[in-house]
């Protein structure tokens, strides 16, 4: 498993699947705006400018909501994977 540095998190996208009223059904890549994502990893944190150490908020496990461009992908193995910054992450879906 890859091991994310500082403030940044690994995730797996999800597909998401949406039915029309008319029965068609469309991809998640249609969706414009977000996209949902399993947390996979997470990276230590961040340092403030004294020096402190800021924990990330999200876990792995989590489910979390992230806008359609955010992070960037890796192939990791045979899956690929978003490597994107804790920022990046609009939500946790609970």
């Amino acid at each position: 498993m890859l091991k994310p540095l500082n403030d940044r998190v690994v995730v797996k996208l999800e597909e998401q699947e949406e039915q029309t009223v008319g029965g068609f059904v469309l991809a998640g890549h249609a969706h414009e705006t977000t996209k949902t994502a399993k947390v996979l990893a997470v990276g230590e944190g961040i340092r403030t400018l004294t020096g402190e150490l800021v924990s990330p908020s999200v876990k792995s496990g989590d489910t979390v909501l992230l806008e359609n461009h955010a992070g960037i992908e890796v192939k990791h193995g045979d899956e690929k994977v978003l490597l994107v910054r804790e920022a990046d992450i609009l939500a946790v879906v609970e």
